[in-house]
């Protein structure tokens, strides 16, 4: 089986071994098998978030396809606690999450993927991060041999990042939730998803309302997977949003937009990008190009290789690089290949 055919960016090498466990234990020991093995590994679940080499993929890849979402406890003070399996997709959850009345991650709708990948990337979107509504992550601890709760204070959650995506010493096994109840959303935080609802910011709206705003929004920058839409063959937003020291900021030409962060000041990548000289649609009509809706993806027009995809990349952040003199980090986990 070719990685392509596991992945939102359809590329990626023939993968040597192929082991689909389906239920948390099947998925300990496939994982403990190739660790006694001295092999490698390579973890896929909804696969969309990953950029795999042209070249054959050594060791063995575990396709992570457990299921399961359990309602431990569900009450008007402590609300929904809900623990999902890895393998679970995460835009079923929020489906169920928008029917249930549980509060938190309608504005992480469309997303594709899957729950256990959330926590690695503290997946977020419209204000929203999947650290503001994660009690805990119950991991395997491959050094140790043994199963872990970690704590959301101990998962170190920050602007895409964890303490699972520094170290893969831990294999996310499942998710538990701590989710508010009632009918309304979280306060809308994103201008732009407030002007397509039609209200001010801070306002709260139905969660169904929310969850359909939310996915227009993703719709027209090409962020909904669609067989038939070569823009969604991507691995979403292809550089997180750069976090600058406040005198690197201040001496970037022009007005970037810009939220506060740890560390400095974040500002956007699809800015630095457009105004670096790079449209929508760059690379066309090539096999590979951004997206035509959204400059922050780079996409597979049908006959993409990884080589292709890292190409446009690689334009991409040199040219930012020399326009602005910040150098953009990918966000997709690149596997037999570097940009």
């Amino acid at each position: 089986m070719r990685l392509a055919e596991l992945t939102t960016l359809r590329v990626g090498g023939l993968a040597q071994r192929v082991v689909t466990a389906t239920t948390t234990d099947e998925l300990v020991d496939a994982v403990r098998e190739v660790d006694d093995a001295d092999e490698p590994l390579l973890l896929v679940a909804g696969g969309s978030n990953l950029l795999v080499g042209d070249a054959p993929v050594p060791g063995t890849v575990v396709r992570v396809a457990t299921t399961g979402i359990a309602v431990e406890s569900a009450d008007s003070c402590g609300g929904a606690n809900v623990r999902v399996a890895a393998g679970e997709s995460w835009d079923a959850l929020v489906v169920r999450a928008v029917a249930e009345g549980w509060i938190g991650v309608e504005a992480l709708s469309g997303i594709p993927g899957s729950v256990g990948a959330t926590p690695v990337q503290n997946v977020g979107a419209y204000g929203q991060e999947v650290a503001d509504t994660i009690a805990s992550v119950r991991v395997w601890d491959r050094l140790g041999q043994q199963v872990v709760t970690v704590a959301n204070a101990d998962c170190r959650f920050g602007y895409r990042t964890s303490a699972f995506k520094a170290d893969s010493r831990y294999v996310v096994l499942d998710v538990l939730f701590q989710l508010r109840l009632g009918t309304l959303s979280e306060p809308v935080r994103y201008a732009a998803l407030a002007t397509g609802l039609g209200v001010d910011v801070g306002t709260r709206v139905p969660l169904d309302v929310a969850r359909e705003a939310v996915l227009a929004q993703r719709r027209r920058r090409g962020m909904v997977l669609d067989d038939a839409d070569h823009d969604t063959w991507s691995a979403g937003s292809f550089f997180t949003n750069p976090v600058l020291h406040d005198a690197a900021f201040a001496a970037l030409p022009g007005d970037p937009p810009s939220w506060p962060a740890a560390g400095g000041v974040k500002t956007s990548a699809a800015w630095l990008i457009e105004h670096s000289g790079f449209a929508r649609g760059y690379g066309l009509p090539g096999p590979a190009s951004l997206s035509t809706k959204h400059t922050l993806a780079v996409t597979n027009r049908g006959t993409a290789t990884a080589s292709d995809v890292l190409a446009i990349a690689r334009d991409v952040r040199d040219g930012v690089q020399a326009t602005f003199g910040v150098t953009l980090e990918p966000e997709p986990t690149l596997v037999g290949c570097s940009l």
